[in-house]
């Protein structure tokens, strides 16, 4: 399953770093924001990778 091996960590590692760039560089946004950029952020970034890596592990 593509997606468990590559998609779900390359979007936890995506969610941490935006939850530690935005908590450390944008204190002036609302917490609730920093939550839902943080989200939509991993969200696209899980998409992209279930695309782009090669569905076959054999080749």
């Amino acid at each position: 399953m593509r997606i468990f091996k590559f998609s779900v960590p390359i979007a936890l590692l995506v969610a941490g770093i935006a939850w530690w760039m935005l908590h450390k560089n944008f204190q002036e946004v609302p917490g609730m924001s920093r939550m839902w950029i943080t989200i939509g952020a991993a969200v696209l970034s899980g998409i992209l990778a279930h695309f782009l890596f090669p569905k076959s592990e054999d080749n």
